[in-house]
């Protein structure tokens, strides 16, 4: 099983979507059969069989086991993830585009600019997996606090003028064999994830630093 996986089939999004479906797939985490799963979520054996099915044809799901019980045979069924993202490939219409209006203070068009990252990430694992070939990243996570939103916008210059060195540095438009890499960076309030499991994602730090 997988961590995380980038669903970039609309079919498959379509699926993972519904909500008792999503039920099915976070509780396939552990193997389980149709009956088991009926239990859980309070369905028939066969209505879960019919939602594993559909899940299973898109390759949400996979067979993991066999076991004869008397005259049946119990498929056990496992998410092939832990955690699905969509990728915005599911819906090529309408996916965002990061060149359309650029504007590194808007928070919108920080969600386009995520949202290829998670496209482009999501198409490269699924070739490099195809091609049995390792991928190349980096990811950099990390929290700051500013004491103001003065130091926020001074942690911010700061941080393009280095960045935009070491691209210079680096950078070479003329190197045979070479290959071209995105490189993301971002800067947004840290959300808070409630205690409570009904309750909305929130700012963890609101105040002083809110224009």
């Amino acid at each position: 099983m997988l961590d995380v996986t980038v669903i970039e089939d609309p079919a498959a999004a379509e699926a993972s979507l519904d909500p008792m479906r999503a039920r099915l797939l976070a509780a396939l985490v552990e193997p389980a059969s149709a009956a088991m799963l009926a239990a859980k979520v309070g369905l028939p054996r066969q209505k879960v069989n019919y939602h594993l099915k559909a899940l299973e044809r898109h390759g949400l799901v996979e067979l993991v086991d066999e076991r004869r019980k008397g005259n049946v045979t119990e498929r056990i069924m496992r998410a092939t993830a832990a955690a699905y993202v969509i990728s915005p490939q599911a819906l090529p219409a309408v996916q965002p585009d990061p060149e359309r209006s650029r504007d590194q203070l808007s928070a919108r068009w920080l969600l386009a600019v995520a949202a290829r990252l998670v496209r482009d990430v999501g198409a490269l694992v699924t070739g490099a997996t195809k091609a049995r070939k390792p991928l190349a990243t980096f990811a950099l996570d990390g929290e700051v606090r500013f004491a103001s939103a003065a130091e926020r916008a001074a942690f911010i210059e700061e941080l393009t003028h280095g960045v935009s060195a070491l691209v210079s540095k680096y950078h070479d438009a003329t190197a045979d064999g070479g290959r071209s890499h995105r490189v993301v960076l971002a800067v947004h309030p840290t959300v808070r994830v409630p205690t409570e499991p009904a309750g909305a994602l929130t700012p963890a730090d609101p105040g002083p630093l809110e224009p």
